[in-house]
């Protein structure tokens, strides 16, 4: 929990800290939004501490940059999933057609899958379906970062390979 002096400090940057976060997010308010209260949760669990290495506001908006970009990271890694795929992260087409191929590329998506060892599959899982990183994903299962980044490179691999003879039939 944060000592009272602390929270009532952060919060007193809150304007400014909401326009750091529009700022790193493009102009994107729902995702500044999100990039702040991201921070503010990283802030109360623990995972980033205020040491008094330079001033707490230096500190909350490096806070804040380091979250937007691991977002942005993640949103990347999902759009180049999707284009593994061959679509892109639009709308839904509400007709039948689309609909019909959206289906199918889920089969394809689980057939993929279930070509990947236990492993390789909870790693992909944590990482794409619950948008963890390698290293919380490997606190998750118990296992070294190196260990996690082995795992995710040869389901990647696999995917592309079982994804790329799907695309030739």
């Amino acid at each position: 929990m944060l000592p009272k002096e602390l929270e009532s400090q952060v919060m007193a940057l809150h304007s400014g800290s909401f326009s750091w976060a529009l700022r790193c997010c493009g102009g994107d308010r729902s995702e500044a939004e999100d990039v702040l209260q991201s921070t503010y949760v990283k802030i109360l669990e623990g995972r980033a501490r205020y040491r008094a290495e330079a001033s707490l506001k230096t500190w909350l908006y490096s806070v804040i940059r380091r979250t937007a970009a691991d977002r942005q990271r993640r949103h990347a890694r999902r759009e180049r999933i999707l284009g593994w795929l061959g679509r892109t992260p639009a709308a839904p087409s509400p007709t039948p057609e689309g609909e019909f191929e959206r289906q199918r590329e889920r089969e394809v998506l689980k057939r993929a899958r279930r070509e990947l060892t236990p492993r390789q599959s909870e790693i992909v899982d944590l990482v794409f379906d619950h948008e963890l990183t390698l290293s919380e994903s490997a606190a998750v299962l118990g296992i070294s970062v190196g260990s996690a980044r082995t795992h995710y490179d040869r389901a990647k691999k696999q995917l592309r390979r079982t994804l790329g003879e799907d695309r030739d039939e």
